[in-house]
């Protein structure tokens, strides 16, 4: 590790042209006058826009900014990681490029390091999302309450400040398929949250969307649990019972009292039980894929080019 460094800001950057500039003006800005040594981490996501030859422009600006440029896009979790693994200061601050969270909210984060927390998480205030936007991140922040038995208030906030102790353990345990701030929160106890700004997107558009939430909620439930798997011995065991029951009563009904359409209604059943059970397939599958991913060994990213400056060479 640097010596040196005290702070180390980690940024994934996926087609951010527009705010880049002004992102780190006020990034500076407010690291500089902390009064304590820092560097800036962009990980340039594979953006389709102008953000990477902007980042490379921060170039010249100084020894404390470190450019990662991945070959395609990864994935926002991807970007992390690799800022986390190119870190060297004692704690290590993820924000979005965005500016929803603006930079200047980085002190109090710092502030409740110092007093010995592991793990500081932002709580966005003043929030101004659509009805589906929060009902998603409601459920998502009740999701990772209960599987890491810390609740916090917003999980969704990128704003968070981590000890180095926790980035090692991220980089040593850390899945491939994990959501950090989950995943961080389980490592340990010590973790706070604090109030800070959101401002709305001045520039671009949120990449966020139902998709991308599904796919988070159903990564957290089997990274962390057995639960689906154990429901789904239950409910086969109670289809199971059900369907003999159920196959009971219309071979009676079909023997004593006759039927119109017995097939209809055995074709209407089993049509039933088969969605079930594809269903559950569906999950299993889940699982089979996450040990597959794991055992192929399959790079989390893929660097194109690093830039980093130390005692004014490249």
């Amino acid at each position: 590790m640097n010596k040196g460094a005290y702070v180390s800001i980690v940024v994934p950057v996926f087609n951010e042209e527009d705010g880049l500039r002004e992102l780190y003006s006020e990034l500076s800005s407010v690291l500089k006058g902390i009064g304590k040594s820092y560097e800036i981490i962009f990980v340039d996501d594979g953006s389709k826009d102008k953000s990477l030859e902007i980042l490379e422009g921060f170039k010249n600006t100084g020894q404390n900014v470190k450019i990662i440029s991945f070959c395609r896009n990864f994935g926002q979790h991807a970007a992390v990681m690799a800022g986390f693994n190119s870190s060297e200061g004692e704690v290590v601050v993820t924000l979005d490029a965005d500016l929803q969270n603006p930079p200047g909210e980085i002190p109090k984060l710092l502030e409740k390091i110092e007093e010995g927390f592991d793990v500081v998480a932002g709580r966005r205030m003043g929030r101004k999302e659509g009805i589906l936007r929060k009902f998603s991140s409601a459920v998502m922040n009740i999701i990772i309450s209960k599987l890491t038995g810390v609740k916090l208030k917003d999980y969704g906030c990128m704003l968070r400040a981590y000890k180095r102790s926790i980035i090692n353990y991220l980089l040593q345990y850390g899945e491939k398929c994990v959501y950090i701030p989950a995943f961080a929160s389980w490592l340990t106890g010590s973790v706070i949250e604090v109030p800070v700004k959101d401002n709305p997107r001045k520039y671009g558009k949120s990449k966020y969307n139902l998709l991308s939430f599904l796919r988070q909620a159903f990564d957290l439930i089997t990274a962390y649990t057995l639960v689906p798997i154990q429901l789904i011995s239950i409910v086969g065991a109670v289809f199971l019972i059900i369907s003999v029951l159920l196959t009971g009563y219309l071979l009676s009904f079909r023997f004593f009292f006759g039927t119109p359409s017995p097939l209809t209604t055995f074709v209407a059943i089993l049509l039933f039980l088969s969605g079930v059970t594809t269903f559950f397939i569906g999950v299993v599958s889940e699982y089979l894929v996450r040990m597959s991913i794991e055992t192929r060994k399959r790079p989390l990213y893929i660097i194109k080019e690093k830039f980093e400056r130390k005692n004014g060479d490249k």
